[in-house]
């Protein structure tokens, strides 16, 4: 028989609190259990004693038999000291799906877009206001020809 350490929910709707079970892995969630080794509370604050309770010696017992506990109860474990839990690393976790790297790459591309407009713009500009002060002394020059000659 498979054994599981884990959460059985009580409470009213929208009000959770948890017993912590050993329990058969084919039983319900809230079904029988072998024994209840503990609770929690999430309503309560992070920082209060009362949040998460554990009976040490029947979790250290339990273990040793070899129940499995969930993700969840291997947390509260490991912060009361009773069993080590192997941090996790998930890289790919934070990072965007296919369609939201494309809409990223059309969006950078109609910046650059924008910029390169802006800066074409901007050098016509430039060339504009240098082109006429030096096309001036010219047509003046060539004018003063004609009226010699």
């Amino acid at each position: 028989m498979a054994i599981a350490i884990r959460l059985s929910r009580g409470g009213a709707k929208k009000r959770p609190y948890y017993r912590i079970v050993v329990s058969d892995v084919r039983s319900p969630r809230d079904g029988k259990y072998l024994e209840q080794i503990g609770t929690y509370n999430p309503v309560l604050a992070k920082d209060s004693p009362e949040r998460v309770k554990i009976n040490e010696d029947r979790a250290r017992y339990w273990l040793g038999v070899g129940a499995q506990p969930t993700d969840r109860v291997a947390r509260f474990l490991d912060a009361a000291g009773i069993r080590e839990r192997a941090a996790r690393n998930n890289p790919k976790k934070g990072e965007p799906g296919e369609k939201a790297k494309e809409r990223a790459e059309e969006k950078a591309a109609k910046i650059a877009e924008a910029e390169e407009a802006k800066r074409a713009a901007e050098e016509e500009a430039k060339a504009a206001a240098a082109a006429p002060a030096e096309e001036a002394p010219a047509e003046e020059a060539a004018a003063e020809e004609q009226t010699e000659g």
